[in-house]
C-alpha cells in the first residue's frame, strides 16, 4: 500500500502547475496534502478514482489539509478535539480497518520564534492524539512537521540553530514523539544519507543548490516496522517549495 504526503503551498496554484497529472503518475492509495490554502468551493479538486476529505482553516488563504483515498475509511475525524488547536484545519484522521492514517500541518514557530510557546502546546496535544489512537490500532502519520530532527536533516545546521524548525525545543518534542513508539520511516531505510531534503526556500536558488531541509515525514507505529517496504523523497517533483514524500507498506 502506497502513501504520498505533500505540502502543496496553495493547491489552486499547484493545480495550475500540473497537480492532477503528478498525482496520477505517483498513483498512491492515499495522497495527503498540507497547506492547501483554500476554502470549500474555491476549486473543483476532485480526482477520478479517489474520494477526498478536507479540513479548512477559518482564516482564508491559510493552512488547511486534505486526504485523497482510493479506499473508503470506517470513519473520519477532523482536528484534535481541542478548540484552541482546531481553528486552522491542520489535522485529518482516517480510520481504516487495520490502521489510522493521520495527516498534519504542524504550526510554524515563525520569525523570532513568536509562536514557539504555542508550538510547544500544540506538539503536546498532537502527541496525545497520536498515542491515544495507537492504543487501538497502529498509526501511519504524515505531513509537514515543521522540524528538522537532526543536523543531517538540513543543509546549514550551524547557522539555523535558533531558527524556527531547528530549535532545541522543537527537536526535543519530535524525539519525544518518536520515543512514544514511532519510527521515522525515511531514516529507517537511510540512517546516514546526507542531502535528502523535502523543502527549499524560494530565495537564493536554494533548490538549485539543494540547500534544503527535511521537514516532511512519514512516521509509523513501531509495530508496523516489519511491514515497511520502502521510503522515498520525490525531489524531482516540482509545483511547490516542498516535494512529495512517500512510504510503501506491505
Amino acid at each position: 500500500m502506497k502513501f504520498i504526503s505533500w505540502n502543496v503551498n496553495g493547491l489552486r496554484a499547484c493545480f495550475d502547475k500540473g497537480f492532477p497529472k503528478i498525482m496520477q503518475e505517483l498513483d498512491a492509495d492515499f495522497f495527503c496534502l498540507q497547506e492547501t490554502k483554500m476554502q470549500q468551493g474555491q476549486l473543483d479538486a476532485e480526482i477520478e478514482g479517489y474520494r477526498s476529505y478536507w479540513s479548512y482553516a477559518e482564516k482564508k488563504g491559510y493552512s488547511g489539509t486534505a486526504i485523497y483515498s482510493k479506499h473508503e475509511p470506517l470513519s473520519v475525524a477532523y482536528g484534535l478535539g481541542v478548540e484552541e488547536h482546531d481553528q486552522e484545519g491542520r489535522v485529518i484522521t482516517l480510520e481504516m480497518p487495520d490502521f489510522y492514517l493521520v495527516t498534519v500541518y504542524t504550526p510554524n514557530s515563525q520569525d523570532e520564534l513568536r509562536r514557539l510557546d504555542y508550538r510547544m502546546t500544540w506538539d503536546d496535544a498532537f502527541r496525545q492524539h497520536i498515542t491515544n489512537l495507537d492504543r487501538h490500532k497502529p498509526v501511519v502519520l504524515c505531513g509537514d512537521l515543521n522540524v528538522a530532527h537532526k543536523e543531517i536533516d538540513l543543509k546549514n545546521p550551524k547557522t539555523n540553530r535558533r531558527n524556527a524548525g531547528f530549535t532545541d525545543e522543537e527537536r526535543e518534542k519530535f524525539q519525544t514523539l518518536l520515543d512514544a513508539g514511532f519510527v521515522d520511516t525515511f531514516r529507517h531505510f537511510y540512517p546516514d544519507l546526507e542531502g535528502a531534503y523535502s523543502w527549499w526556500s524560494y530565495r537564493f536558488k536554494a533548490r538549485e543548490k539543494n540547500a534544503g531541509w527535511r521537514i516532511d515525514y512519514f512516521l509509523v507505529s513501531d509495530r508496523l516496522k516489519s511491514s515497511l517496504s520502502s521510503a522515498k523523497i520525490h525531489a524531482d517533483v516540482f509545483g511547490s517549495d516542498h516535494c512529495p514524500v512517500e512510504v510503501v507498506l506491505g
